[in-house]
């Protein structure tokens, strides 16, 4: 895993932000369905894999007041510091593994924009899901985005695993209900063109036991 980790911090460190394949000036799809899920102002948010991504900075101008970033990378998240300058005080700023991962606290919406496919191993994915469950709150949500069965087949010179809607819910399992999915073309600073699949899972309420 130290492998994983000195990768992102190559890439972080050796390439401005917004030239990576996948920098957003606005991360439309994610606030959107972020959004959807209606919690309040409040309510605790992980963007997980969020790196240098801007999507803390809309969530701060949205009033958003708990807010987590992480990801393995420290180059990473010290750009994503020094681009908020004192607003990044009022973040919870998180440098792990997610596959490692345990949680400071629950949160009710748990965000990842690509991180899930590049878990090509099926005991990667295991662990991811055990952090999952390890940080949702009961009826927490769950916003995923990964590569369309259409889109690229590996991403920053690592394999990644393609998914549709129905194929990414079935990896959440069947305790997730599917609220909605989507798909979007996203347009690399590059001009590229990449197919991404979008879910909006919330976990289902535990049947009463006796």
């Amino acid at each position: 895993m130290s492998e994983t980790k000195d990768h992102w911090n190559r890439v972080y460190s050796t390439k401005p932000a917004d030239t990576v394949s996948w920098y957003q000036t606005r991360p439309t799809v994610s606030l959107e369905l972020i959004a959807a899920a209606n919690l309040p102002a409040h309510a605790p948010i992980i963007d997980v894999g969020g790196g240098a991504s801007v999507l803390v900075d809309h969530l701060l101008e949205s009033g958003r007041s708990d807010i987590s970033v992480l990801d393995i990378s420290a180059a990473a998240l010290a750009n994503a510091r020094a681009r908020l300058g004192a607003d990044a005080g009022k973040v919870r700023w998180i440098e792990a593994d997610v596959r490692e991962f345990a949680p400071p606290q629950h949160c009710d919406l748990w965000h990842d924009r690509a991180v899930f496919h590049f878990l090509t191993d099926t005991a990667d994915r295991a662990a991811y899901m055990a952090a999952l469950r390890r940080s949702l709150n009961p009826r927490g949500h769950v916003v995923v985005a990964t590569f369309a069965p259409d889109g690229p087949k590996r991403c920053s010179g690592l394999d990644i695993a393609q998914y549709d809607a129905a194929a990414l819910h079935v990896q959440f399992g069947s305790d997730f209900e599917l609220l909605d999915s989507r798909r979007e073309t996203h347009v690399t600073p590059g001009g590229s063109e990449q197919r991404f699949t979008w879910v909006h899972l919330r976990l289902r309420r535990r049947a009463p036991t006796d």
